[in-house]
């Protein structure tokens, strides 16, 4: 390699990629279309990069508007997903076949409910996080390891939008004509590192995990400013406001946020108005739509004030408290926690990992606050596999966590 760039400091940015190698193909919208982007799926070979655009903040929920494809031999491929109820032939197409994604946990939802779940998986942001990268979206993996740039200017965009403009879809086909490359470069980048079957496993655990998702009902526990609301019968109003927005969200097929954000939610429990002037003079209840709706927001707020079985003021446990209440109510798991806390983030520093990629905050906060009966690597290994640790991650942590219980730092050093 030549010592060019690194005599250049002020060579300037890398290039900015414009246009997709092949140009930016049609949409398919159609039955045969998507027959047609199956059948030469298919005929490629290798593994596919894939990608998924939403309209986060637009519409209610988490659909996919947009599928990029793009595999060796097959060509780039846009699928509007709106006319289909499955995008079952390209499954089919693509089975056993390894799919390339950014940032997986945000497409693999709305990609399954089109019927579409990879048999194998890279993916790109975790690979980028193992190799100890410093930035690991999307443009600065790839602005690092293949020296180009990527616009985001559309990354925010409502893509429920129809017809969608030239522009994005010329970004979105952007955002996979580049994630073969760019997973032969983190694969060499993984193999140089020792760190590959750490990654294997990493990617096998996010295909297959299903993590629990909170239900409807208790996601109101986490609007912004519930802490304002002191009764209980206050937050059984603010449930019932939450569970009104959601119902009239989903028939509109809207964000809730777009119906009213959650201050004026939190603002109306706390005020709990009766009649219509008094619900209209709290702050974010203005306008024709608010007044339209009024009898609906009153009805909750009724429902919610005469509930006999009130939410408690504090949130259901559904794990320790913050650890900085540890101190005071268990010095003993205080005192743990921080040891381990700080010889995994060193050992992280060493193997080139965020802390957070080494093990998952909330496993050691967990294995920490509930040890088991009788702490040895034996049992500290059986806990960290229970609470969905990996085996990789295993093998690195369990021997530190199983000495820094036995023999935590004394409290004076925190």
């Amino acid at each position: 390699m030549s010592d060019t760039s690194m005599d250049a400091p002020d060579a300037g940015p890398p290039p900015l990629l414009t246009e997709p190698e092949d140009g930016v193909p049609f949409v398919i919208d159609t039955e045969r279309g998507l027959q047609r982007c199956a059948d030469a799926l298919a005929a490629g070979t290798g593994p596919v990069a894939v990608d998924a655009e939403r309209a986060s903040g637009f519409r209610y929920g988490q659909r996919a508007f947009l599928v990029q494809l793009k595999r060796e031999g097959s060509g780039l491929w846009l699928i509007d997903p709106e006319p289909f109820t499955t995008l079952a032939p390209v499954q089919t197409a693509l089975e056993d076949v390894e799919w390339i994604l950014h940032a997986a946990t945000q497409d693999l939802p709305c990609l399954a409910e089109l019927g579409m779940h990879p048999h194998s998986l890279f993916d790109t942001e975790l690979a980028a996080r193992l190799s100890g990268l410093p930035r690991v979206s999307l443009g600065a993996v790839v602005e690092s390891l293949l020296g180009v740039r990527l616009a985001k200017e559309h990354s925010a965009a409502d893509w429920s939008k129809r017809p969608l403009p030239h522009d994005w879809l010329r970004y979105a086909a952007l955002d996979v004509d580049l994630l073969i490359p760019l997973r032969t470069s983190l694969l060499e980048l993984l193999r140089e590192q020792g760190k590959l079957d750490w990654a294997r496993e990493e990617f096998e655990h996010l295909r297959t995990h299903r993590p629990v998702t909170m239900p409807r009902i208790d996601r109101w526990r986490k609007a912004s400013g519930v802490n304002k609301l002191k009764s209980p019968r206050k937050l059984a109003v603010l449930r019932e406001l939450w569970a009104a927005r959601e119902s009239m969200a989903e028939t509109k097929d809207v964000s809730p946020s777009h119906i009213l954000p959650d201050s004026a939610l939190v603002a109306a429990a706390d005020a709990m108005p009766r009649t219509v002037p008094q619900l209209l003079g709290v702050r974010g209840f203005h306008g024709r739509a608010a007044k339209r709706e009024a009898p609906k927001w009153l009805r909750a707020i009724e429902a919610g004030g005469r509930d006999q079985d009130a939410p408690a003021a504090q949130r259901r446990a559904s794990g320790p408290p913050p650890p900085r209440a540890w101190k005071d109510r268990n010095p003993l798991a205080f005192r743990r926690y921080r040891t381990a806390r700080d010889w995994l983030t060193q050992h992280a520093d060493e193997l080139e990992l965020m802390p957070e990629t080494l093990l998952t905050p909330a496993v050691l906060k967990q294995l920490c606050w509930a040890p088991p009966e009788v702490i040895d690597l034996e049992s500290i290994g059986a806990a960290l596999r229970d609470l969905g640790a990996r085996e990789w991650q295993i093998s690195q942590c369990a021997a530190i966590i199983t000495v820094a219980m036995l023999d935590p730092e004394p409290l004076e050093n925190f």
